[in-house]
């Protein structure tokens, strides 16, 4: 299993983050993979997972060394490398009706506060749980907020062929410290999908805090 580290997708959604290394669309952190070995169904899913989770242990080295050439050995000292238990991480199938479903705005009010017409909402009984896609894409914690043409707009380009026959997993989000942000408050999330018409891998990943 192999990142892609150029693609088309990411040109495109530069403009919602453009000053970030990575590739972010609201909260969503987005990796592709492709994989020379047939699709294997869930297997394949917590493969690429694991593809993605060592690369974040190795930038979180990475981010650890750079600190201490900056700040001191004390600084770097307090910066704990990312750790993961990719055995530990449950998973379930999602519908992709579900998954992309994308509420309307019904009311926006002056200090730019929106509303819609979802039957999810954020309140202290969803505090650090899961949020759905469409939130994490058009509500971040701070920076732009995104329109429901732009979450359709992000889908498109990265789901060029269509999104019926994706495969979707929904992951467990306690097997990994790098999802602790996203339990204190906004919500952690982790998403695998196998899109068949382009043999590619997407995992997509949320954890943010205030």
């Amino acid at each position: 299993m192999r990142r892609i580290d150029k693609d088309s997708f990411f040109e495109f959604i530069k403009k919602y983050d453009p000053d970030s290394e990575y590739h972010f669309v609201g909260e969503v952190d987005y990796h592709l993979l492709c994989d020379d070995q047939p699709y294997e169904g869930m297997k394949s899913h917590k493969e690429a997972l694991h593809s993605i989770f060592e690369w974040l242990v190795e930038e979180s080295i990475k981010n650890k060394e750079s600190a201490r050439s900056m700040f001191g050995d004390d600084y770097a000292d307090r910066i704990r490398p990312l750790v993961y238990d990719i055995d530990k991480a449950q998973l379930s199938p999602l519908d992709p009706q579900v998954f992309f479903y994308c509420p309307n705005i019904v009311k926006t009010d002056y200090y730019g506060n929106v509303w819609y017409d979802a039957g999810w909402e954020p309140n202290d009984e969803n505090c650090g749980t899961t949020v759905p896609y469409w939130y994490a894409v058009m509500e971040p914690v701070y920076g732009r907020r995104n329109k429901p043409e732009d979450f359709k707009r992000v889908n498109e380009a990265l789901f060029p062929k269509g999104t019926d026959a994706l495969d979707i997993y929904e992951w467990t989000t306690d097997w990994s410290d790098f999802f602790d942000d996203g339990h204190e408050w906004y919500g952690a999330c982790c998403w695998s999908v196998y899109d068949k018409a382009l043999n590619r891998y997407v995992v997509m990943l949320v954890s943010a805090t205030d």
